[in-house]
């Protein structure tokens, strides 16, 4: 997604960095999208635009959470409880920044109590 030339200049590298949705985000819309299907590992990979090298690690992570469930060479959304909880706060918060906005890391920053001022 392209942002403004003002954000460009005035953020730092890091702000732009993140998106706000991590790989493991776009895997588990995109399986929720489908909860009905299996893919393979590409499959997923090209429908989210996860790197190749790191497709892998984010599937893996997930199966380790009960996420996702994988056989053989698929892939598929996990039955257990916690995708039901992971998707509802996935959308609550897509609700929430829609509403109010996403939060601006480096105002959070301005306020974040240092280490060294608690001692």
């Amino acid at each position: 997604m392209p942002i403004d030339i003002e954000t460009f200049e005035s953020s730092s590298g890091d702000r732009l960095q993140h998106s706000g949705e991590t790989n493991a985000d776009r895997v588990m819309r995109f399986l929720a999208a489908n909860p009905d299907k299996a893919f393979t590992q590409s499959e997923i990979r090209d429908a989210t635009d996860v790197k190749a090298g790191s497709i892998s690690v984010v599937l893996s992570r997930l199966e380790d959470r009960g996420l996702v469930r994988h056989k053989g060479n698929y892939w598929a959304l996990g039955e257990a409880d916690d995708v039901a909880a992971y998707i509802g706060l996935l959308e609550s918060t897509r609700a929430a920044n829609d509403r109010f906005g996403e939060e601006d890391v480096d105002e959070w920053l301005e306020h974040a109590v240092d280490d060294e001022d608690t001692e």
